[in-house]
């Protein structure tokens, strides 16, 4: 087995909202849409390096994936082998905050 994900606080309050909003208009899309975005992450259990370095912030270990229009903020510690998603960004929303 990789690396153990986790998701902060943030990533989950992130996480709730977007299904939240969608569910707005349709429930099934919202939670299949969450499920998608949880899916999307699993990969960086074997792949922790597969995303490219925030550029905002110019740190090798903070890194993101792209998943639709979603930013996926990532912080890599290799020394307890651990991803910890700090954010789901939606891109539209500008420079990401780290919370």
């Amino acid at each position: 087995m990789g690396y153990q994900i986790i998701l902060s606080p943030s990533a989950r309050g992130d996480l709730h909202g977007i299904v939240r909003y969608i569910s707005l208009d349709s429930p099934e899309r919202a939670v299949t849409f969450g499920r998608f975005l949880i899916s999307s992450i699993r990969r960086l259990a074997d792949f922790p390096e597969m995303g490219r370095m925030v550029p905002e912030f110019g740190d090798p270990s903070i890194r993101e994936i792209v998943v639709r229009a979603y930013r996926v903020i990532y912080r890599l510690n290799a020394k307890t082998d651990q991803v910890e998603v700090i954010r789901f960004w939606h891109s539209a929303r500008g420079m990401p905050e780290l919370a």
